[in-house]
């Protein structure tokens, strides 16, 4: 965002202190801004418009000119109001600029119009009062002109960002405005939702929308999330289930006590990426501001060169004047301030609507130099959702009844998805689970604790063959060539027994795979499953490059490799043991919202955790990127013409532009790089 940009809505914002407030703060200062300007532009217009009709435009009497004894006075009278009410945010905004030593578009505005207003008034006393020899040709027209092509110029803008940046003022409306209470005594009452507080209880009955983030207590039902998470289909809940704050109940009623709210829901922390990703400057922006601040210093010199050498050639202070007012004009870096930020914020409303919550505006540009995706396996191309499709004991005094019985036991401290199915695999047999001390995880492999006073450990095969202990390898490559992860059961450096888990294949995962190949991006799988299950998932999806049993620090260094060898990675993760990688990559790209370290970890979170997401992401990245320099062309570009053309280089052959053509054209700059940014589309 330019200076300019930014110090205009500075002076607009409010602080906002409550909740969700926060997270709307800039929203509120844009629309806060636009009305303002839109009260001061239409002030402004009604004022103009006697200007007009008193004034000589451009110092030539026209047909529909108006001339009375004192009109002139009238004149000034208007044309001084509406120099410090309509003029009054760019000379506010140019102060503030040199203040903060960084003059940019405001001052040049402030400039154009302080010296129309001021040669105007000088012109005015030498024509009414002293009389002096020689008339003297006024800018009120020009002033008048320009103060209200600007004003509209900055309000086409304001709601332009408005349109484009309010993806957080409708989710701050998924929220309802009251809860209902459930006392200590079961009865119920509604109160504002922010007198609801964590560890309450609250009722959402049928067709609702739940107040905040929380557990099911009692009552079951179906949710609709989609407005939250993206995701279309109902989800059931009952008893020890999580809801999400803005979700909508189904036809059941359900008691949740809260967990989440204010700044500490699920739907605040979407917001809090949201606005991060508004506020947080891209590399082309910085290049933006860069050559706006470059441009105001080619105007404020070309200008001067101008008033000089047309001082000089043609003796007249009016006409040197007007080139340098003119100068000022046409080279205001006002659409140049205006591109960049038009089109993220854009770009970061059309992601949010996909269900792509973008952390970090540099991974737009970054994606269309991106030559490897590294892809975590579980979660990402697969379901996560494993069952157990075989149980063996592999020793003497171990039956099947009783490996399950004990892995289950060592499990039930895990949030993994191996752990979940093992546990539910020994409840649907009905197995009783022992009673289980010192659990302790070990990074990247598995986990070990006492069961019945007995150390035992569950790891993995690349473990095994770390640590030299002897297992049946053929059954192992038979169990896991159907695509099977492999959980060992080890007592005393040996294996007791085995469970085989299968995991679903997502169903956009070969569609993703496709269309990177497609782009001329290499899809990599990198998971801590063994090499032959890793290879089978691969093989089904037409990925050639896999790397297999994996630690935390291993897919770091694999992120890494790649980038010594000149690749530009982007790295798809869910979990704790991603986000080293997450962080190393060019771009990190979190599958789901559930995993905070994760989320921190990455640039872009796919909410739906869809990988297909993946592509769509890519695709609105190059049509963002492509949209940025398109718009940097129309900030930036036409002033190689238009400051000499304005400085009257063309003067000889007749061609000279008033300050009021010179600030239709910077206007109509504006328009453009407005409705180009609008045009932003995603195709995928």
């Amino acid at each position: 965002m330019s200076a300019g940009h930014g110090t205009m809505e500075h002076m607009q914002q409010t602080d906002m202190k409550d909740g969700h407030s926060k997270q709307m703060n800039m929203a509120g200062g844009h629309m806060m801004h636009m009305g303002n300007l839109r009260r001061k532009f239409w002030v402004s217009l009604v004022i103009t418009i006697p200007i007009l009709l008193l004034s000589p435009m451009m110092g030539m009497h026209t047909s529909f000119q108006i001339t009375f004894p004192g009109s002139e006075w009238v004149v000034l009278a208007l044309a001084t109001f509406l120099f410090f009410y309509g003029g009054r945010p760019f000379l506010s905004g140019a102060a503030m600029e040199l203040r903060m030593k960084r003059p940019a578009m405001m001052t040049l505005i402030a400039m154009g119009i302080a010296v129309s207003y001021v040669y105007s008034l000088y012109a005015f006393i030498a024509n009414n009062l002293v009389h002096a020899s020689g008339h003297k040709m006024d800018f009120f027209w020009e002033l008048a002109t320009l103060i209200v092509i600007m004003l509209l110029g900055h309000w086409i803008e304001m709601r332009a960002v408005g349109n484009a940046g309010n993806a957080l003022q409708k989710m701050a409306e998924l929220l309802p405005g009251s809860a209902h209470l459930v006392g200590a005594d079961g009865e119920t009452k509604d109160v504002p939702l922010q007198q609801v507080e964590v560890g309450q209880q609250v009722m959402v009955k049928p067709g609702e929308k739940v107040p905040a983030d929380g557990t099911v207590v009692s009552g079951e039902t179906t949710v609709n999330e989609a407005m939250v998470t993206g995701e279309a289909k109902d989800v059931e809940k009952k008893a020890g289930t999580r809801v999400i704050g803005g979700s909508i109940n189904g036809n059941g009623t359900i008691v949740v006590k809260i967990t989440g709210t204010g700044e500490s829901g699920y739907l605040a922390q979407v917001m809090k990426l949201v606005g991060e990703a508004q506020q947080e400057k891209s590399r082309a922006e910085s290049v933006s501001d860069k050559v706006a601040k470059a441009l105001f210093y080619v105007a404020l010199s070309a200008g001067i060169i101008a008033f000089v050498v047309w001082l000089i050639a043609d003796g007249s202070l009016n006409i040197a004047l007007e080139r340098m007012v003119t100068v000022f004009i046409i080279a205001c870096p006002h659409a140049l301030g205006l591109a960049i930020p038009l089109v993220v914020a854009r770009s970061t409303s059309l992601g949010a609507a996909r269900g792509l919550l973008i952390r970090n505006r540099n991974a737009l540009e970054k994606a269309r130099r991106i030559t490897v995706v590294t892809m975590d396996k579980t979660g990402t191309l697969t379901e996560g959702n494993f069952r157990v499709s075989a149980v063996q004991a592999l020793t003497e005094g171990w039956n099947e009844a009783r490996v399950l019985r004990v892995m289950a036991a060592l499990e039930t401290g895990s949030n993994h998805p191996l752990a979940a199915s093992i546990i539910a695999e020994a409840k649907e047999r009905g197995i009783p689970m022992p009673r289980v001390e010192n659990v302790t995880l070990i990074s990247g492999t598995g986990l070990i604790g006492v069961v019945d006073g007995v150390t035992v450990e569950i790891v993995t095969a690349a473990f095994l063959d770390r640590r030299k202990i002897p297992y049946d390898t053929e059954l192992f490559a038979r169990l896991a060539g159907e695509g099977n992860s492999v959980s060992f059961l080890v007592v005393e450096d040996t294996v007791v027994g085995l469970v085989a888990q299968g995991d679903r294949i997502k169903p956009e995962a070969e569609a993703v795979v496709a269309e990177l190949q497609k782009e001329h991006v290499r899809p990599v799988m990198l998971t801590g499953d063994n090499e032959a299950a890793a290879s089978a998932i691969a093989a089904r999806l037409g990925i050639t490059d896999v790397h297999a049993s994996l630690l935390p620090e291993n897919k770091d260094q694999v992120v890494i490799a790649y980038q010594q060898q000149g690749e530009k990675v982007m790295m798809v993760g869910d979990g704790v043991n991603d986000a080293p990688a997450l962080a190393r990559a060019d771009i990190g790209v979190a599958i789901g919202a559930g995993t905070d370290v994760a989320i921190d970890s990455a640039d872009v979170v796919l909410v739906r955790s869809n990988p297909y997401d993946i592509v769509t992401f890519l695709a609105l990245a190059k049509s963002t990127t492509r949209k940025m320099v398109q718009n940097l062309w129309w900030g930036a570009g036409y002033n190689i013409l238009a400051i000499p053309l304005a400085a009257g280089v063309l003067a000889p052959v007749g061609i000279i532009l008033s300050p009021a053509i010179g600030a239709v054209l910077m206007s109509l700059s504006t328009v453009i790089v407005a409705i180009n940014a609008m045009m932003l589309r995603v195709k995928k």
